[in-house]
C-alpha cells in the first residue's frame, strides 16, 4: 500500500497551486492588502504549511551534507566514485585535506541556519491559541535545538540564533560551545514541559512519529547531555525513552535500511521521502544514488539487475579494519555482518562482478551492503541516475538510544542496565551476548551496529581516540581490479588476438602529502565564506 503523509502532500498542495496561480499573471492589478509574513501563521491550515516548510528544509538542505560530513569523516569507509578526483570534496573529508572553502562543510553550515530561520518564523510568528499551533511551536523548538547541537558539536563556536534577525544583528560574532549546549538543553527542556508534543499511541504506531514526538525530543536531550559528559542525565533521561515502551529493535536488520523500515517500531526520527509514483520528481534526491555501488563497473546477470537498483555511483565503500572489527566479534558469516558488507568473494557467488577492464577506486574489495539500492526503494526506475528513491532519511533509531544509555550508565557505575541494553542490541544483531562489559565493548559496540549513521566520528572525538584511528587516513589511496599489463615503454601488453592484458588485483597507486586528522580537526573550520563578509566572525583555531 503507498503511504500519503499529511505533512509533505499539503506542502506539494500548496506548491503546485502557487505554481499555477502565477502563470501567465505578472500583470495581474493589486487590490487592498495582499498580506505580509507579519500576516500569515494565523490559522491552523497556515501553520501546518509552516511545519511543512521546516521539515522540507531539513530534508532539502540539511540532510546530506550532514550525512556526508558525519560519516565520510569517519574511518568505516572509503571516498571512492568512477576514478580518482570523482568528488574531490568528499575524497577532501575523506582524507582531511579540506579547508575553510569546501562547500561541503558551507553547505551544512549554511543549511543549518536555514533550518533554525524556519523553526523561528513558527516560533515567533504563529500565535499559539489553539493545540495545532502549540504543538508546531514545539516542534519547530526542537528542531531548532537539534539545529544547535550540531553547530556545537561540529564547530563550536557558532552562534546562536535564537530569533528572527533584523538587518543590523546579520553580522553575528562567535558563540561558545558551553553557551550553546545550555541554549539547546533548555530548548528541548521547554518542549518536551510544554505539554504539546505528541506520544505514539502504540509501539507499532507508524502514523505519528512522521513528526518529532516527545520520545524524539527527549532521546535528543539524551544525546546533548551524553556529549558533554553529563552522563546520569543522559542515563535518566535516555531511560525514559526506553521505559515509554514505544520503542523496539525491528526484527529484520537488513530491512531497516530500506523502504520497508520506513517509520518502523525502531524509528525515533526520520525525514519522510513520499512513496507516491506520480509525485517522484518532488522527492528528487541524489543521495542513495552516491552511496550504492558503481553499477557501471560491474557486470551483473539478469536476475541481479531485476533486484538490485542499476545506474548508482558507488561513492562509499567499506574499510578492512570495519570488516576485520565485525569479523572479531561475529565471525565470517555473522548475520549483522552479512547485513552489513559483503566480500568481493559473496558478490562473485551471487552474480555480480567487476567488469573486465574496470577497477573501483577506494576500494578494499568490500561492498556495503546496508546502503545498497534495490528496486523495491524506487518510486522511478530510472536506470542511469536513480534519484527517484522512497527510502526516509533517518535522524536517529532506537538502537541509537539503547548504546548511547549502556554508555551513560556506565560511566554512572551502573553496569546493570549498560549489559541489559548492550545485550538487546546484540541478541538482535545474532552475536553472542555479554556476561561483563568495558568501555571498549561499548565503542566496538557503537561501531558495528551503527557504521554509516553518522556516529563513528564525533565518538572518536569526545572518546580522545581520533588521532589514533583517524592519523593516517588518506596517507594512500587504493584501487581494486583490472590493470593493463604493459612493458618497460608503457606500452599495453596484448594477447595474439590483439586484446589488451589484465592484471587483476589490489593497488595502492595514489598517495597525498597533506593527510589525516590533527588537533584542528576536533571542529571544523567556520566558512570562509562567512568569515569573507563578517569582521565580527573569529575562525577557529588552526584554521
Amino acid at each position: 500500500m503507498k503511504k500519503h503523509y499529511f505533512i509533505y502532500t499539503l506542502l506539494l498542495a500548496l506548491l503546485v497551486g502557487m505554481t499555477t496561480a502565477c502563470e501567465d499573471r505578472l500583470n495581474i492589478e493589486k487590490h487592498g492588502n495582499m498580506g505580509s509574513v507579519n500576516d500569515y501563521y494565523q490559522t491552523d491550515e497556515e501553520t501546518e504549511a509552516a511545519v511543512a516548510a521546516m521539515y522540507l528544509k531539513w530534508r532539502t538542505s540539511v540532510y546530506v551534507n550532514w550525512w556526508y560530513i558525519k560519516n565520510f569523516m569517519a574511518d568505516d569507509a572509503w571516498a571512492a566514485g568512477g576514478t580518482r578526483g570523482d568528488n574531490t570534496e568528499l575524497e577532501q573529508l575523506n582524507e582531511f585535506r579540506y579547508d575553510t572553502s569546501n562547500s561541503i562543510v558551507s553547505g551544512l553550515y549554511s543549511g543549518l541556519y536555514t533550518l533554525i530561520y524556519y523553526a523561528n518564523l513558527i516560533i515567533e510568528k504563529v500565535p499559539g491559541t489553539t493545540g495545532t499551533m502549540q504543538r508546531a511551536i514545539a516542534e519547530a523548538r526542537v528542531a531548532r535545538a537539534w539545529a544547535h547541537s550540531e553547530l556545537a558539536s561540529l564547530w563550536g563556536t557558532a552562534p546562536i540564533v535564537d530569533h528572527l534577525l533584523d538587518t543590523d544583528e546579520y553580522r553575528q560574532g562567535n558563540g561558545t560551545a558551553a553557551a550553546t549546549w545550555a541554549f539547546v538543553e533548555e530548548e528541548l527542556q521547554t518542549a518536551i514541559g510544554s505539554g504539546a508534543l505528541k506520544s505514539k499511541t502504540s509501539v507499532n504506531d507508524q502514523t505519528t512519529g512522521i513528526r518529532l514526538t516527545l520520545e524524539a525530543a527527549k532521546a535528543f536531550l539524551g544525546k546533548a547531555y551524553l556529549m558533554q559528559g553529563k552522563y546520569a542525565e543522559a542515563a535518566a533521561m535516555l531511560d525514559e525513552v526506553i521505559d515509554s515502551g514505544l520503542y523496539d529493535l525491528y526484527a529484520d536488520y537488513d530491512g531497516l535500511f530500506h523502504t520497508t523500515g520506513n517509520n518502523c517500531c525502531e524509528s525515533i526520527f526520520e525525514l519522510q521521502m513520499l512513496d507516491d509514483v506520480e509525485q517522484a520528481w518532488s522527492n528528487y534526491l541524489q543521495f542513495n544514488c552516491m552511496l550504492a555501488w558503481r553499477t557501471d563497473k560491474l557486470s551483473m546477470t539478469t536476475e541481479m539487475q531485476n533486484t538490485y537498483a542499476m545506474g548508482t555511483y558507488g561513492f562509499m565503500n567499506p574499510r578492512e579494519s570495519l570488516y576485520e572489527a565485525f569479523v572479531a566479534v561475529e565471525g565470517e558469516d555473522g548475520y549483522r555482518l552479512n547485513n552489513t558488507i559483503r566480500t568481493y568473494e559473496q558478490m562473485e557467488e551471487m552474480g555480480i562482478s567487476i567488469a573486465p577492464g574496470s577497477n573501483l577506486v577506494g576500494s578494499e574489495s568490500y561492498f556495503a551492503w546496508k546502503t545498497r539500492l534495490l528496486k523495491d526503494d524506487l518510486s522511478i526506475d530510472n536506470s542511469g541516475w536513480q534519484v527517484c528513491t522512497t527510502i526516509n532519511l533517518r535522524i536517529m533509531r532506537y538502537a541509537e538510544v539503547l548504546l548511547m544509555a549502556a554508555e551513560a550508565h556506565l560511566q554512572s557505575g551502573n553496569t546493570g542496565k549498560t549489559l541489559e541494553y548492550v545485550n538487546k542490541i546484540r541478541e538482535r544483531a545474532q552475536a553472542p551476548t555479554l556476561t561483563s562489559i568495558t568501555m571498549d565493548d561499548i565503542k566496538t559496540e557503537k561501531r558495528l551496529e551503527l557504521c554509516y549513521e553518522g556516529c563513528r566520528y564525533e565518538d572518536l572525538i569526545r572518546w580522545g581516540d581520533a588521532e589514533e584511528y583517524l592519523g593516517e587516513q588518506g596517507a594512500e589511496i587504493l584501487q581494486f581490479g583490472y590493470y593493463a599489463q604493459t612493458d618497460e615503454d608503457g606500452n599495453t601488453l596484448r594477447d595474439d588476438e590483439g586484446n589488451a592484458i589484465y592484471e587483476f588485483e589490489l593497488r595502492w597507486p595514489y598517495t597525498n602529502s597533506t593527510y589525516g586528522f590533527k588537533s584542528k580537526h576536533k571542529l571544523l573550520p567556520i566558512p570562509l565564506t562567512e568569515i569573507e563578509v563578517n569582521p565580527n566572525m573569529e575562525q577557529n583555531e588552526g584554521w
